[in-house]
């Protein structure tokens, strides 16, 4: 769904610039060894100085001064318009210029934002414009007509508050050979006699099937999940595989295997894959005699998707990001 300019109009929201954010952009841009990072530094302070005003004015904690564009060297390396929110994370505040219906989005801010805010500065620097705002961006260029009111925004903020923070494991950093904490080769798991499923030593190739007909490079890492008693202390082995794909897109592989020499998974035990708000997006059960259990399906880069194992009562989630 997109938006039109005059509906962006209508939902936006125009806030004066304070004399102390003009001293403050004016003393941040007047450190930058050109004209044009100087400008950058200047529209990127006055986006980030508007949207704390606004988050005070609904009651919302912002922590400014601790803010990465509060950073001297930061501002200096890097594009960036960040304001931090207690307890949630980073909030990009990108510029934009009337009539300009593109912004941009710096690649440096494409990972650990809770969203990005756009802001509308006049050309006299006396007042903006607070136009919408999106969740998630994955491309350089963000045209306005995607985003959403600021009204949702607040309920968007809401709903972090009321959810515990999540530590995603960005799955792009694996192609570049960069693993989160424990996250290791499937070999490196198996090799552990106690933990190596019966039925490898019968069928070692169970984890490449389907590989020798795909050209793609991938990338696979394994993970110990342990439901405790539910599994009456038997952990299983969380296997996740990706793919990069022709269309940009990501192919991803599930698959959930026993432990401790045994042959089939607990029946019941389930492994399934959240989208990014939590609602059930594929599953599936292990049945009696099944020995593993598999998902696929590709994702967007920037998307997040959560995989879930779950047996009873008992369940433990894996946040992801494309």
């Amino acid at each position: 769904m997109t938006r039109t300019t005059c509906m962006l109009d209508d939902f936006a929201l125009t806030l004066p610039i304070t004399q102390a954010a003009l001293r403050t952009a004016e003393q941040f841009a007047s450190q930058q060894p050109t004209p044009e990072k100087a400008e950058q530094v200047r529209l990127n302070t006055l986006s980030v100085w508007v949207v704390d005003e606004y988050l005070k004015m609904m009651d919302i904690p912002t922590e400014l001064i601790n803010s990465d564009i509060w950073n001297p060297v930061l501002r200096l390396c890097a594009d960036i318009a960040d304001l931090k929110l207690p307890e949630l994370g980073s909030l990009e505040c990108r510029p934009v210029r009337f009539p300009e219906q593109i912004c941009y989005i710096p690649p440096e801010t494409w990972e650990e934002r809770v969203g990005y805010v756009v802001v509308q500065i006049d050309e006299s620097l006396q007042e903006a414009k607070l136009l919408g705002y999106v969740r998630h961006v994955a491309t350089e260029e963000l045209p306005l007509n995607q985003l959403q009111p600021l009204e949702d925004f607040i309920e968007y903020l809401g709903q972090l508050r009321q959810t515990p923070m999540k530590t995603f494991v960005n799955l792009s950093q694996w192609l570049a050979g960069m693993f989160d904490a424990g996250w290791q080769t499937v070999e490196s798991l198996w090799n552990q006699p106690e933990l190596r499923p019966a039925y490898t030593f019968r069928n070692p190739g169970i984890v490449e099937q389907n590989h020798t007909n795909q050209t793609q490079a991938f990338t696979r890492r394994a993970k110990l999940i342990d439901l405790g008693i539910q599994m009456t202390n038997q952990p299983v082995i969380l296997i996740v595989e990706i793919r990069p794909k022709a269309d940009q897109q990501t192919g991803i592989r599930l698959q959930l295997h026993p432990t401790d020499h045994q042959t089939y998974l607990t029946p019941g035990v389930q492994l399934t894959v959240l989208d990014e708000s939590g609602t059930l997006f594929l599953e599936t059960q292990a049945r009696s005699g099944d020995n593993y259990l598999q998902l696929q399906f590709r994702g967007e880069p920037g998307e997040r998707f959560g995989v879930q194992v779950v047996l009873n009562d008992a369940s433990i989630t894996e946040n992801f990001v494309i």
